[in-house]
């Protein structure tokens, strides 16, 4: 059996209904938010923002964003989409919540470590990669190149068989 390793892009939910109440339970408590109309839902996911105006709209993202954050969500995970009009002057904007690796940024890892000729093998399994090699430390430093290449998208590394 050779050393494995998965390179996988997961976003726990729970704690993304747990970021997105705890900003609702903030906006309901704030003085600035105090008989607005802002609010953020969840479906499936897609986070829904609503907010009176631009400048609600705005502290509302920043307010996602931190309790995210305060969640271990990796803010990277969230696309958010551009606002639209929705009813008056409210402004709507959808969040789309980020889930497995897509295949361009998939082939572009593969092509990143095969570059750096690291004696590594990736295959791209769905939304997954998995990299096998000989030897340990040949895995240690595909993950440390792709670390480096800063990658926007949140990834986590999971499975180290050896």
């Amino acid at each position: 059996m050779m050393p494995t390793f998965d390179i996988v892009s997961r976003t726990e939910m729970t704690e993304v209904d747990n970021a997105v109440q705890g900003a609702m339970r903030e906006i309901g408590t704030r003085f600035d938010f105090k008989g607005s109309s802002s609010s953020i839902e969840r479906k499936d996911e897609v986070l829904l923002i609503t907010a009176e105006d631009d400048l609600k709209l705005k502290q509302v993202q920043e307010l996602l964003r931190g309790h995210m954050a305060k969640r271990k969500v990796d803010v990277g995970a969230l696309d958010f989409q551009k606002p639209e009009q929705a009813f008056g002057n409210s402004m709507r904007q959808n969040v789309l919540v980020k889930q497995g690796i897509e295949r361009e940024l998939a082939q572009k890892i593969v092509k990143t470590i095969k570059g750096a000729k690291i004696k590594v093998q990736v295959a791209i399994q769905g939304d997954e990669l998995r990299v096998t090699g000989k030897k340990r430390d040949d895995l240690q430093a595909a993950m440390a190149l792709i670390k480096a290449s800063k990658i926007e998208h949140p990834l986590q590394y999971i499975n180290f068989r050896d």
